[in-house]
């Protein structure tokens, strides 16, 4: 069975289109990951999907219902994690997931839930003293509190820390796994790596692309060298063509090639000059991230191509 439909969708603000033409469906159990970048009609999508807009053309069919007249019992099979949500800052996490799992006929316990997202310490805690990362994770149990058939997961993971995000990821993965369709936005590029069965690239209101991560990866271009450089060692010390590819910020060299055995004997003939250790050395295909900003034509960092 097809869990999402969506048609010839166009949603205008004005002379805007933050959603163009966009068409796509989503089969049962799969997890869906929607990147772009800001403006990119991310989030006017899912809003649509979960009922929030209205599209100015096409349409939409999710669990087989317009999600604007959805009623009760279909709100019920959603599960929803917004980008931003007003919870009582008086309340405890534990009360709030009471009142969330009221509203669904076959509720998961609230403890596990807690549980599954790493609260059972601060269960009785006030909303108002948990930490922004805890509020984010008491969002994401409300989400899945209600054993959804589709859960919409809107940058979920925001303001979590590395382990805490990995935490979530596992929830996530379980749901999935369990049978229920995930359709997630996220800016962190490894997010939609560790969980997607499928991407779809959103740029300028459009698909750019709708493929497996590692069908994205394919599209980056070259294979990559990487060489994490000595501590010390600036760009002004690098041989010209080979300092394009500096990279100030994770102080490495990244070396774009069609040639990658070529070129590797070339870095590492000059590495034996210089008595310079190539322990961290990487050669491998496109990154998903280098692929993605290769699909939205946004900057990249410059890289070095060797002669």
């Amino acid at each position: 069975m097809t869990a999402i439909v969506v048609e010839h969708l166009t949603k205008r603000y004005g002379n805007l289109a933050a959603v163009d033409d966009v068409s796509f469906a989503v089969p049962d159990g799969q997890l869906l990951a929607v990147l772009g970048p800001n403006g990119a009609g991310k989030t006017t999508t899912l809003e649509t999907l979960e009922g929030f807009l209205s599209p100015t053309s096409g349409t939409v069919s999710v669990l087989g219902a317009n999600p604007r007249h959805g009623g009760r019992a279909w709100r019920s099979r959603i599960g929803l994690v917004l980008q931003s949500t007003s919870l009582e800052p008086s309340l405890t996490a534990r009360v709030v997931l009471q009142r969330f799992a009221a509203l669904y006929p076959a509720p998961r316990p609230v403890d596990e839930v807690l549980d599954v997202v790493g609260l059972a310490a601060e269960a009785d805690v006030r909303i108002s003293a948990l930490s922004g990362g805890q509020r984010r994770r008491v969002d994401v149990a409300a989400g899945i509190i209600g054993r959804p058939d589709i859960l919409f997961l809107d940058e979920p993971t925001t303001g979590l820390d590395p382990e805490a995000r990995r935490e979530a990821w596992a929830g996530v993965w379980n749901l999935n796994t369990g049978g229920t369709t995930v359709v997630l936005t996220t800016h962190y590029i490894e997010e939609a790596d560790q969980l997607a069965d499928r991407v779809i690239v959103l740029s300028g209101g459009r698909i750019a692309a709708d493929t497996t991560p590692a069908g994205l990866r394919a599209r980056g271009g070259d294979s990559t060298i990487r060489y994490p450089l000595p501590a010390g060692l600036t760009a002004g010390e690098l041989p010209a063509e080979l300092a394009a590819g500096f990279d100030p910020i994770g102080k490495m060299l990244i070396i774009r090639t069609s040639d990658v055995t070529a070129d590797l004997q070339r870095l590492t003939s000059w590495a034996s000059r210089h008595q310079l250790d190539l322990t961290g050395i990487e050669v491998g295909p496109p990154t998903l991230e280098e692929a993605y900003l290769a699909v939205t034509g946004e900057a990249t960092p410059q890289e070095g191509t060797l002669p």
